[in-house]
Order: structure tokens, then C-alpha cells, then sequence
């Protein structure tokens, strides 16, 4: 079931459990790309990946998550580094894989326009630099911060680091009095080459590819490092300013270019959808020959005005895209399939291969999904792979552009050795023996041994002490393992009694384990007592409950306000029915199988008494309502009949902008309907309701 046109065939329950197995992988690829500078995947499987969870949620957009990886930009900052709040979040660019993806990039900017399709259009195209993002702030022509982009709205202060790449001026003549640059930290390959062979002639780490060299080598404690390192850098585009820079996107580059930075030298300006395109192809030729890494060709709308009515979604301008290059495949021999248990019972099988290079980093781990996918067929039975099943000792075809963990995409039967034998999946759990069962329309197998089952344990447990969730330092997922195959952590509530069983006096307990001493202990120690005091959605979020991610957890948050409130709430809904239950699933983003989930971790007797316990130890804060920057923050408007002076995406991108809820439907929690001409029942139902009934004109006054 892991094909684009597979999608069209998955049951609801089938898209929810991949929607979660995606947000799962995708976090962990951010982390291990924005946050340790070693990537286990390449570009064009990550975004393969993210492109099959965009194509889901557009199939099924009731079930779209909170925590969507539509809805995420880059990974927290690291610790190391002062952190740098962006005045202008850097966000990240949507994607096309095909010449038709970038035309439909271009009708849907159209569209939302209202622009007919022989209208002028011009576009700025440049090679997308495979580096680490930057942002460089000038006050009065003098640089004063350097930040990552981190998660976008965050990132790690580098300043000191930055300083040291040639290619960064340290003032500037002409600029604005605020100006924030933003552009590329990147290796050419000569540098790469010869930096390893430097390395290695002393004895240090080598480098796996220009990428992670260029991040690990900007992101160093030490700045004298850096400065030792051939680190290059390209602008391209700009966060806060004092004033404009020019009107037309290749205008601000011309500006850059006068200030003293580099620009691409094979930025061009097309004038048609068409011509990009073409310098796409062109591009593309010549990649091996650039002596540097991209990964595609963006596209903006060149015109400034236009940028600014189409704005944003969440996390990308609707004014750019990424028109990415293809994957790459290799050929390696399949050795082992391994079956891996989830913090929610799913079994994963993986595939352990004979290492093998591919797009630059080195595989020996691929996913194979579920046992349809091993058997060749899909979740409704039809063959896949021509219906070639997948057996140790194979041949496979690892496909570098699905998930973290590389997929196999074909096998060659042709190679099979004598006596090969069909993979029976297990009917136990591999670790606690209970029953695997696969419910009816599902594609995952799954124990049922769920609290009695130390593998789903110690992943609940590795979840509640994740970064997005309690993030108590010093306590990573090697350390509860540990802690837990020794009976020290068990549940949650046990870490927080940790201090109390095993801390006072002479920490005598913690500090005589292997890697522990007083002072490490004593940190932990500290670190725990930090967390007893934690904001609700984190809280929320370190639960675990399925289909429950990080946004999803803010959602219920901001909804309930306080923890009391959000358990009764759960506790008294029935799942389908009752006021408690039309209300959670009323709240906007929020789907009946997010809710069903919500609904029944809170009706297991097991999961209230093991909350009671760690709920002891916590204080919790409540969830901080959106503040009222505007007079429409925080209200629900729908928008009814005709628009005369926007389109109905520039309302809508308006009005969430300003902090308002943009519905599709009106009901007694409308506070606004927006009616042009032609508005029809839903105004007659405003009306009944006694609800605000505003003219496109008096909108527009009330949000100038």
C-alpha cells in the first residue's frame, strides 16, 4: 500500500495508521538532518516521503493530523547554542517532482490570483543549494546575529561562526537599517575532497558528503574551526527589513549582488511557466559539472506585490517551489528481516542488508512496511512488484525517495538462491509471546499484549521523554532502556520518583551505575524536577496517544485550556455520541479517529490508574490562549457568495493570518459571516442565528 496510486484504495483506518507511521519517520529525519548534521536519508527520499503523506491527507482530509510533516519546518534547535527567536519564521518550500507538478504550481497561483492563463507571469529560477540554511541579521550595516533556521521559528545562534565564511560581508555600504539575509552555507567539492583528506591525515572524522560537512563544520562550538573550514555561502532571499529592497524578486538579488554577496550565477529570470522549465533541463545537465550540490531548481514569482497577496500557508509561501530532481536507486543482497514492535503494538518489519551506497549515504536498513508488502500484494489484495514476494537472501532494489528507513522496490527473482522460503510473519509478538492480530481494514499487524509488553513500554516510555515532549536531559532513550530492563522506570511516574527511591544522601544507587557518576546523577536529578512543572501540551503530547502528534496535543490544549478540564471532557465523552463527544470533534482539526483515540485511552482503566500515579508529581500549566493582536483573532468567520475585491483563498489567507478560524459552514459558534453577492442558505442560516453578518466592504475595514 506504499504506491502513489495505491492511495485512492486505503480504507480510512489504513490512511490513519500510515499518517501516523509518516509523522513518526519524518520527525525522526528532521532530527537527525536539522539537529545532528547526519542524515540517514537523501533529499529526494525525504521528500517522497512527504509528498505520500501530502497526497493522503488530500485523499483523506479529515484525518490529517496536528502533527502533520506538512505542517513542519527543520527540528528544534540543539542544545550548545544560544537560541535565536526569528523575527520572520524561515520556512520551507513546497515541492514538484514533474514538468506537471510546476504547471499546476502555476495554475494554482492563477487561481488564486484570478489571473487568466495567458496573463504575464514571470518567475525567478536558481539552483536549490543542498547546504544548511542561515539567516544574517544587519543593524546599520553591521552583521549582529547569525541563526540557523532551526524549526523555523527558532534556531541556533552562530554569529561567532558565521564571521569566519569569506563569502559573509561583516558590514555593509547602502543597506537598509534592518536587514535580515538569507541564503546557503555550503562545501564546493574540491573543498569537500580536500578537507577530508585533511582529516583523515589526522586522524579525525571524515565526512560523508559536502552537506553534512558544511553543517557540522558551521555548527561548531569552537569558532576557530570554522574558520579552518572552506565554508561558502549564497543569498537568495530576506526576513525582516526596514524597507524595501526592490519590487520585483530578481531586483532584491541585483541589490544583494551590489552589497557584496554572492549570488547564483545561474539565476535567470523567465518570463513563462514554460521557460523555467526548460532551465530546469539545462540545469539538470550539467549538474555533475556545477562543482557544488543541488537538489533542484526554485521557482518565485519574480513580481513582490504578487508575493505579498498570495502569501503563506503554514509552513511554505504559495509564491515558490522546489522542482526537485529524481531519486537514485542501488542493488544489495537482503540478509535478515527483523520485526521491530511500536509504542502503539505495531509490528514493522525491516529489512537488514549488505551495506550499500545510495545518493551518498550508506543503506543497511530498508522498511518493508507489513506483511502485504513482503508478500507482493497490497492491502486489497492485488499484486504488487507483478506480485514477486520478498524472501531473505534476495536481491533487492532499494528505493532511496519513500521513507527514513530506504524501501525495497523490486526483487530479482532471477538471483533467488536454491532453497529460499516464503517469510511467514509472526502470529506472537517477538516480545512477550501475546496474540498479533490485524483488524479488519487494516494494514498493520498488531500485539495485544499492550501494557503486559515490554517492547511498547519502553516505547511509550522513550515517547513521554522525547524532545517534543517532556525533553528531560540526560534521560534519552539508551538511559531508559537501561533503567528500564533494571526495574527502575516501568511507567512515567516512575521517573519522578526516581530521586526519591535512589537520590538523597549520596545518590548511591544512580552514581554507582556504569557511565554515572555524583554530579551526572545530581543533573538528571535536577532536570526531572525541571519537567514536574510542564506546559499541558506537552503533556498532552507525552502520552502517547495514537494519532495524537505534537500540533494535535497544542490543538487539544488551546481547546480545553487546562488539564482538569480536558480529562473530564474525555472521560465523560462516548465515542459518536453526547454533547462531550459533538464537542471535541467539533473543534477544527480535529477527526473522528483523533478523537476516537482520545476518547478511549481515556476509558482504560489501566491508562487512568498509571495517569493518577504521575499526575502526583506534576504541576500543570495551563495552555496560553492566542492573544488578541487583531479584532478578529480568535473568532470563526466563513466566507458566503461572491468576492469582489479578493479571491476566496486571499480571504481566507487573510483571515487565518490575522488569527482567526476560517469555516467552511455556519452553526451558533460562527462569529462572523463575510456575505457577497449571491450568498445564499448560509446567510439566511447567519441571520437566523442571530449571528455577525458583514459585506465584503465593512470586512475589509474591520481587518485594515
Amino acid at each position: 500500500m506504499h504506491g502513489k496510486t495505491d492511495i485512492a484504495t486505503l480504507t480510512e483506518a489504513e490512511a490513519a495508521v500510515e499518517l501516523a507511521r509518516l509523522a513518526d519517520i519524518l520527525a525522526a529525519a528532521n532530527a537527525a538532518y536539522h539537529q545532528d548534521d547526519m542524515p540517514e536519508i537523501s533529499d529526494a527520499e525525504y521528500d517522497a516521503l512527504k509528498r505520500r503523506n501530502a497526497d493522503i491527507e488530500a485523499h483523506f482530509p479529515a484525518l490529517k493530523r496536528a502533527d502533520s510533516p506538512s505542517e513542519k519546518v527543520g527540528a528544534a534547535a540543539v542544545r550548545g547554542f544560544a537560541k535565536v527567536r526569528h523575527r520572520v519564521r524561515m520556512l520551507s518550500l513546497g515541492n514538484a517532482f514533474s514538468d506537471e507538478d510546476v504547471q499546476d504550481f502555476d495554475a494554482q497561483i492563477r487561481r488564486f490570483l484570478g489571473l487568466e492563463a495567458d496573463a504575464p507571469l514571470a518567475y525567478t529560477a536558481e539552483p536549490k543549494i543542498d547546504g544548511l540554511s542561515l539567516s544574517l541579521r544587519y543593524e546599520g550595516g553591521r552583521l549582529v546575529e547569525a541563526a540557523t533556521r532551526g524549526d523555523g521559528a527558532v534556531g541556533e545562534n552562530v554569529t561567532a561562526n558565521a564571521r569566519t565564511v569569506g563569502d559573509i560581508p561583516q558590514t555593509l555600504v547602502g543597506a537598509p537599517d534592518i536587514l535580515e539575509v538569507r541564503g546557503e552555507v555550503y562545501m564546493a567539492h574540491e573543498d569537500f575532497e580536500a578537507l577530508n583528506t585533511r582529516q583523515e591525515a589526522a586522524g579525525g572524522k571524515t565526512f560523508a558528503n559536502p552537506r553534512n560537512a558544511a553543517a557540522g563544520s558551521l555548527r561548531q562550538l569552537d569558532a576557530k574551526i570554522t574558520a579552518s573550514r572552506p565554508l561558502r555561502f549564497f543569498a537568495y532571499a530576506w526576513g525582516e527589513i526596514s524597507e524595501p529592497l526592490s519590487e520585483t524578486q530578481a531586483g532584491a538579488l541585483a541589490r544583494f549582488e551590489a552589497l557584496g554577496f554572492s549570488i547564483n550565477p545561474l539565476t535567470k529570470l523567465c518570463h513563462t511557466v514554460g521557460e523555467a522549465v526548460q532551465h530546469y533541463s539545462a540545469i539538470a545537465a550539467d549538474r555533475a559539472l556545477l562543482g557544488y550540490d543541488i537538489d533542484g531548481i526554485v521557482y518565485k514569482v519574480d513580481d513582490l506585490a504578487l508575493q505579498g497577496r498570495l502569501g503563506f500557508r503554514s509552513t511554505t509561501p504559495r509564491w515558490a517551489i522546489a522542482h526537485k530532481f529524481a531519486a537514485e536507486t542501488a542493488v544489495t543482497r537482503l540478509e535478515a528481516i527483523e520485526i521491530q514492535v511500536g509504542r502503539t503494538g505495531a509490528l514493522s518489519p525491516v529489512a537488514r542488508l549488505k551495506p550499500v551506497t545510495v545518493g551518498g549515504v550508506v543503506v543497511s536498513n530498508a522498511t518493508l512496511h507489513n506483511a502485504d508488502y513482503i508478500a507482493g500484494r497490497d492491502s486489497n489484495g492485488a499484486p504488487i512488484r507483478e506480485g514477486r514476494d520478498i524472501r531473505v537472501g534476495d536481491w533487492v532494489t532499494v528505493y532511496r525517495a519513500g521513507d527514513v528507513i530506504p524501501k525495497v522496490r523490486d526483487v530479482d527473482q532471477a538471483r533467488r538462491p536454491e532453497g529460499s522460503e516464503r517469510y511467514v510473519f509472526p502470529e506472537k509478538c517477538p516480545d512477550c509471546g501475546s496474540d498479533v492480530v490485524r483488524p479488519e481494514g487494516e494494514a498493520v499487524a498488531r500485539c495485544t499484549g499492550d501494557l503486559i509488553c515490554p517492547a511498547q513500554a519502553v516505547e511509550k516510555l522513550k515517547h513521554f521523554v522525547s524532545r517534543a515532549a517532556f525533553d528531560i536531559e540526560g534521560l534519552g532513550a539508551k538511559q531508559i532502556e537501561a533503567f528500564f530492563e533494571d526495574g527502575w522506570v516501568k511507567e512515567p511516574g516512575d521517573i519522578f520518583a526516581l530521586e526519591q527511591r535512589y537520590g538523597p544522601g549520596e545518590i548511591r544507587a544512580l552514581k554507582n551505575r556504569e557511565g554515572w557518576g555524583a554530579k551526572s546523577a545530581e543533573n538528571l536529578f535536577d532536570a526531572i524536577r525541571e519537567k514536574r512543572n510542564i506546559p499541558l501540551a506537552r503533556l498532552i503530547f507525552g502520552l502517547g496517544i495514537r494519532h495524537v502528534g505534537e500540533s494535535s496535543a497544542a490543538l487539544l490544549a488551546r481547546s480545553y485550556g487546562s488539564w482538569d478540564e480536558f480529562r473530564k471532557a474525555m472521560e465523560a465523552a462516548r465515542e459518536h455520541e453526547g454533547p462531550e463527544w459533538e464537542a471535541l470533534v467539533d473543534i477544527d482539526g480535529v477527526g473522528k479517529v483523533m478523537a476516537g483515540a482520545a476518547v478511549d485511552f481515556f476509558h482504560q482503566e489501566e491508562a487512568r490508574t498509571v495517569l493518577d500515579r504521575l499526575m502526583a508529581y506534576l504541576d500543570v500549566e495551563d495552555a496560553a490562549q492566542p492573544a488578541a493582536s487583531s479584532p478578529v483573532s480568535g473568532k470563526t468567520v466563513v466566507f458566503t457568495g461572491s468576492l469582489e475585491t479578493m479571491t476566496r483563498a486571499e480571504a481566507k489567507a487573510q483571515a487565518e493570518a490575522l488569527g482567526a478560524k476560517v469555516s467552511g459552514s455556519v452553526s451558533a459558534k460562527t462569529d462572523i459571516v463575510v456575505a457577497g453577492p449571491g450568498a445564499g442558505s448560509k446567510r439566511a442560516k447567519a441571520e437566523a442565528l442571530g449571528l455577525e453578518v458583514l459585506s465584503e466592504e465593512e470586512w475589509r475595514a474591520l481587518v485594515s
